[in-house]
């Protein structure tokens, strides 16, 4: 890791940093918060087993597949990336990669260090007025394109993820895969490996592209089927093909592909520069920094992605939503089967998932031994087969309000909140209007509105030597349905709340604590 990343991070008042090896680091799991690795360190379950205290994980680079995510996110570990840190480096690498090949640059120059001078023999081709498709138009392939038409090349480009204005913007004509493999002299791969483009350059797609194509892979092994590549380079289909990556890294001795006489390779070299290895190594500390100390989660892999601009502006909520679940769990009965997150006003207009998750961390957090948080929630209530509902009501004269409703087999509760002055505070309970703030210790009652309930309760709470700070009151109106919430300092005990109902009037006493 750069030392400029390290510095940022030892910079941190009270942070203890390792810096360790992929053979050593796991006797340090046990206390740490923070794993920061690059891709020689593989993070399987065992390892996170092994890390009870671990909140983030950060790669330095773009891959992730030398992480668990399904572990990570189960144990509720945030897994974070660098995207777009090495794309300048790794597009340097696929063009130097594509002129080696027009040229023959390798051959011509194990040639010449013979003793040989075989000019005829490397008579090469130039890259301009040839088509360049591109698979793939992240931070990398957007890079390549921009380098590619420098060199005049043509550029077409497959990516179902990208609009055709964005294409227009870059110069590019999209095309569909197989019409890419028909029109290309070079072929480019900027994709991740998923299983969706796993083995995608196969025998079939092979067979569409043109005779003597010249294929360049700086991305991911697991895309190209290596048999299939080494049957074409034999047969001629493929004139040449630069691998930067393979599917086992480093490859074999006996590695079959490296017999082949068109075929170039570097040993997973295209994002390793100066410049690259500082750029990623500063980012990753940077955003660690701000998840540990703020709670910003930039270039997160198994959580919402959004700006920190977007994550400020709706953290406030999330914490609303978290606290509104947690208080549900403890004031309902019953098992629960249906969650519903209904937001009002301004927020509704937001991507919800963050705030859906921590509402789900809250509800599940009575309910749970596991660590539920706002990364792991959603797999979670899945297992528990809850069916989790969001609603969005854009157009409502509310302000902005979150509302949480649970569904048990014994009914249904439900409570709303807002955000008021940057503080998270209840409005009401199963329609009622009750208003406190959603901190420190309440104790939650129902109750029939009759005298002597407000009574009953201070004597109540005096007797056993405990502080009111604060008592909300809230009634059905037309009827004497009410609730009551009395904020005090420090968790009412079982014994307490077993006086609070020996008055006939109260029918529920609950004890609710958010931490701070």
């Amino acid at each position: 890791m750069a030392a400029a990343g390290i510095e940022l991070l030892q910079a941190q008042p009270g942070w203890n940093v390792v810096i360790s090896s992929p053979k050593e680091y796991k006797t340090h799991l046990a206390d740490c918060d923070a794993l920061l690795v690059r891709s020689a360190v593989q993070v399987t379950p065992e390892v996170l087993a092994a890390a009870p205290k671990l909140r983030v994980i950060g790669r330095a680079g773009i891959g992730v597949d030398n992480v668990d995510l399904a572990a990570a996110t189960q144990a509720g570990v945030l897994v974070m990336n660098t995207p777009g840190g090495n794309a300048i480096s790794v597009a340097e690498h696929t063009i130097a990669l594509m002129l080696a090949m027009a040229r023959h640059i390798p051959q011509a120059n194990a040639s010449t260090k013979a003793g040989k001078w075989e000019k005829k023999k490397f008579l090469g081709n130039e890259v301009r007025g040839k088509t360049l498709g591109v698979i793939g138009l992240g931070s990398i392939g957007r890079e390549v394109v921009k380098r590619a038409r420098a060199f005049e090349m043509a550029v077409v480009a497959y990516d179902p993820y990208v609009t055709s204005t964005i294409a227009d913007d870059l110069g590019v004509q999209l095309l569909d895969l197989p019409g890419l493999y028909a029109a290309s002299d070079y072929i480019t791969l900027h994709v991740a490996a998923t299983p969706e483009t796993q083995g995608m350059i196969s025998r079939e797609a092979l067979a569409q592209m043109k005779d003597g194509v010249r294929l360049i892979n700086c991305a991911r092994g697991e895309l190209v089927d290596e048999t299939a590549l080494l049957e074409a380079l034999t047969s001629g289909k493929v004139a040449g093909a630069a691998i930067d990556v393979f599917q086992v890294e480093p490859p074999p001795p006996d590695y079959a592909l490296f017999a082949a006489e068109g075929l170039m390779a570097t040993p997973h070299i295209g994002g390793a520069t100066e410049e690259a290895q500082e750029i990623v190594g500063v980012r990753i500390a940077e955003q660690v920094v701000q998840y540990l100390t703020h709670g910003i989660a930039i270039n997160a892999v198994n959580m919402p992605a959004m700006s920190p601009e977007v994550y400020r502006a709706l953290s406030p909520y999330a914490t609303l939503a978290e606290r509104l679940g947690n208080f549900v769990s403890h004031i309902s009965n019953g098992h629960p089967h249906t969650v519903r997150l209904h937001y009002f006003g301004r927020i509704a207009d937001n991507a919800t998932s963050l705030l859906r998750n921590a509402g789900l961390a809250g509800v599940l957090a009575r309910s749970t031994s596991r660590k539920a948080n706002w990364i792991n929630a959603m797999p979670i209530a899945e297992q528990r087969g809850w069916d989790v509902v969001e609603r969005h009501d854009k157009r409502s004269v509310h302000t902005d309000t979150i509302r949480i409703e649970v569904e048990t087999d014994s009914g249904l509760t439900s409570v709303e909140g807002a955000v008021v002055l940057n503080v998270p505070r209840l409005l009401q309970v199963n329609g009622i209007y009750c208003e406190a703030a959603l901190s420190g210790s309440l104790i939650f009652m129902q109750n029939q509105d009759v005298p002597g309930v407000i009574g009953h309760v201070g004597t109540v709470l005096g007797k056993n030597s405990i502080n009111i700070a604060n008592f909300s009151l809230g009634r059905r109106p037309g009827t004497a349905e009410a609730v009551a919430l009395v904020s005090i300092d420090g968790m009412a005990p079982e014994n307490v709340l077993a006086q609070l109902k020996e008055n006939p009037a109260v029918k529920t006493a609950r004890s609710v604590g958010f931490p701070e």
